[in-house]
């Protein structure tokens, strides 16, 4: 059973059982609740897996390595994890201390972002969260956009993923605002405020539900492009809506870059909140 570990303010690590009396971290952004939550389930750490290098996600490196324990990272990486240890690339299917997982390359966040896969779970780092995604500190919006679709086209629909943040309540509002008309959104966030006012953890959810609740997964349907201003076509009448940060003339363009520039207008109206 994989266990989230609240760290710092809103972060969130987690403990991957290997079914012989250890555990992976993934993202111990501080030692000591790692420490604590191993020592509550009788767990020695066996392995730590880095998403990315912002210290919120690897604080805690120095603390916790110890040898005979690896840590993993992109490539890239390399010289910005602390005591990393095990470098991988996109695609690669490793076995850490008895846990197989595939890595999938998921620039936008950082360059160097990725998700760890195993059997049913997704550890999406801050690529992708519950009804968001990660700000652009390295990469561009074409990249991230890209990597949000290959996650979402990459692995099945009910596999669960676990996000980096608690960010959930706060993301579900901006996707209210997004696509104001959507039940299942309405829904999610009214369950996600009841969850979180009595503390509990909501920054998991599935693809499925992302697919279904996430605007930075939607940016093809028509309400979200008029939330930005970005229409495929132009409306029959009336004038833009107002509101929304990227009022303009509407633009024509194919389908695969319209919905990138749908992306970045979204993510840059988020931005600004």
């Amino acid at each position: 059973m994989i266990s989230p570990v609240p760290c710092l303010a809103d972060n969130y690590a987690y403990l991957i059982p290997n079914g012989l009396g250890g555990a992976l971290v993934v993202d111990p952004g501080e030692a000591e609740p790692v420490r604590d939550a191993l020592a509550e389930l009788r767990l020695e750490l066996a392995g730590i897996l880095c998403t990315h290098h912002h210290r919120d996600h690897v604080g805690g490196n120095a603390q916790l390595a110890k040898p005979g324990v690896d840590v993993v990272g992109h490539a890239s990486d390399r010289d910005r994890i602390p005591h990393l240890t095990r470098t991988v690339e996109d695609g690669e299917v490793l076995e850490v201390a008895g846990v197989t997982l595939r890595v999938l390359h998921v620039p936008g966040h950082t360059l160097g972002a990725v998700a760890y896969w195993l059997e049913g779970a997704l550890f999406t780092g801050d690529t992708l969260f519950c009804a968001g995604c990660g700000r652009l500190f390295e990469g561009t919006a074409e990249q991230l956009y890209a990597s949000l679709i290959k996650i979402v086209t990459t692995v099945p629909k009910d596999t669960v993923i676990y996000t980096g943040h608690e960010y959930t309540a706060r993301n579900l509002r901006f996707a209210r605002a997004a696509l104001p008309d959507n039940r299942e959104i309405e829904l999610r966030a009214e369950l996600v405020a009841q969850r979180r006012e009595r503390g509990l953890y909501c920054a998991s959810s599935t693809i499925s539900e992302e697919m279904a609740t996430n605007p930075f997964l939607r940016v093809h349907l028509p309400e979200v492009r008029r939330a930005v201003g970005l229409w495929e076509t132009p409306p029959e009448q009336g004038s833009p809506e107002q509101g929304s940060p990227e009022q303009g003339s509407p633009e024509l363009c194919d389908e695969a870059s319209h919905d990138q520039r749908v992306f970045r207008a979204l993510r840059k109206w988020k931005d600004t909140l």
